[in-house]
């Protein structure tokens, strides 16, 4: 029987052939991912969840395709940057989602503890710092 994991602490790759990976989650794993030093993720679906508490730092992008970002417990505003300006979207019932469309760089904000779950092409993912 499989075990139990937590998607916080493992992530998962999701293959094309069908099959799923697991991913240990480093500190170092986002920057390795943009820089391209995990190629192996660079096909199918990578599936995250992560809890925050305050606005993120950056904006990211997935030039691969759509993401997926769904709302676990909290409340945030997932903000797009579309070329007429930005878009905010409130996600505040569990289960609340958005859809990302490719290449569209996005950010959340949130002053409260929030868990958020993304389905991610892996491929090109980038990250650039707000600037305030």
């Amino acid at each position: 029987m499989p075990l139990s994991q937590d998607i916080l602490g493992t992530y998962l790759h999701f293959r094309d052939d069908g099959r799923a990976d697991t991913v240990p989650v480093t500190d170092a794993f986002w920057a390795d991912l943009s820089a391209g030093r995990l190629p192996q993720l660079d096909q199918g679906r990578l599936m995250t969840a992560f809890t925050f508490s305050e606005p993120w730092a950056t904006w990211e992008r997935h030039p691969a395709g759509e993401e997926l970002v769904l709302l676990l417990s909290g409340a945030a505003d997932l903000v797009l940057d579309l070329p007429g300006g930005e878009q905010v979207t409130q996600l505040q019932t569990p289960g609340a989602y958005v859809l990302v469309p490719p290449n569209v760089w996005h950010t959340a904000r949130t002053s409260l503890p929030t868990t958020l779950l993304f389905l991610t092409p892996g491929a090109g993912t980038e990250h650039r710092p707000i600037h305030r």
